[in-house]
């Protein structure tokens, strides 16, 4: 064949991919509320693994501080003063080997106002009421040794002089992290099972529109049209419901997200986490629109590909 030959061959195909895109969405556009049903449908399965790794995502950008996980908070009593917290941090290094780090009373409080907000208030105490706090960190190990390490050393603490309480936030924290890691793995199982969900649906409704198409496939079957052009304008059918499901699922999202923005923020913001909400961005959006035609692509080719089967069986019976 020769190449201008070849060139048009290439258009003359191109020219009816472009028609068969476009009119099958004309198509679904006729059929509004059957269409709209779908599509809501679609969003909604699409919607619910997105807003949990939305939710997972943002809650990963907390400051867990896992480089300070073992470490002790030790709060000396109110009439302990510089020696007593000097003499106690001496024997902490020696004993146990751990680092510690001693914080006056001065020293909490200033970071305390720069943490709280709360300037000109604290200025109304007549004497500092912060007492002296020794940060402890143990020696490095693994998790179980770690923990075993952070108890040992926190009960020792507990029955030193001068000692008013001992604070360990080890456990609390790495349980934090094992939900935040259990619910990555919520996100997972969920995009695969309402993934598997959005193309039973677009299978479903596409088998519907084929079953009302039936005589006309046959015509086309029978005028000599391929197995691959009888399938196309519902394989681009399949694309549309997905696509447009993808993108009913963002905006869902995107909803969400202006609604709950600020009462979020102002709760995080309570705990010392000052960040922004973040969401999909501009990649993670794009993805998200493209697996979702995707979705509707596969679920299309499923039931067109069952429904021709059966066709060309129920046709090899019938001329025999």
């Amino acid at each position: 064949m020769s190449a201008g030959g070849l060139r048009r061959r290439l258009r003359a195909w191109g020219r009816r991919q472009l028609y068969s895109f476009f009119s099958s969405l004309g198509t679904l556009l006729s059929h509004r509320l059957g269409t709209v049903m779908t599509v809501l449908v679609l969003g909604i399965a699409m919607l619910l693994p997105l807003g949990l790794y939305v939710s997972v995502k943002n809650l990963k950008a907390l400051d867990l501080q896992q480089q300070d996980w073992g470490t002790i908070t030790v709060f000396l009593q109110h009439e302990a003063g510089e020696h007593d917290a000097l003499a106690l941090s001496g024997r902490i290094e020696q004993q146990h080997g751990a680092g510690v780090e001693a914080v006056s009373p001065l020293q909490g409080m200033e970071e305390f106002r720069e943490a709280s907000g709360f300037g000109q208030a604290l200025d109304l105490f007549e004497e500092n009421p912060l007492p002296w706090v020794l940060l402890v960190t143990p020696l490095q190990a693994d998790d179980a040794g770690l923990e075993e390490t952070v108890g040992e050393l926190a009960e020792w603490l507990e029955v030193q002089d001068r000692v008013d309480l001992v604070q360990v936030d080890y456990k609390w924290l790495k349980r934090l992290a094992g939900l935040l890691e259990l619910g990555g793995a919520f996100v997972t199982v969920l995009t695969v099972m309402f993934s598997l969900a959005v193309v039973v649906v677009v299978a479903n409704t596409i088998r519907l529109d084929v079953a009302n198409r039936a005589e006309e496939i046959q015509v086309l079957n029978m005028v000599g049209a391929g197995n691959s052009f009888i399938r196309q304008p519902f394989l681009y059918s399949g694309f549309w419901y997905g696509l447009l499901g993808a993108l009913l699922a963002l905006l869902l999202l995107s909803l969400s997200m202006f609604y709950l923005q600020r009462p979020l923020e102002s709760l995080l913001d309570a705990y010392g986490n000052t960040f922004e909400v973040n969401g999909l961005g501009g990649r993670g959006m794009l993805f998200v629109l493209l697996a979702g035609g995707l979705l509707g692509f596969v679920g299309a080719w499923l039931s067109v590909r069952r429904y021709l089967r059966q066709f060309r069986l129920e046709k090899a019976r019938l001329q025999r």
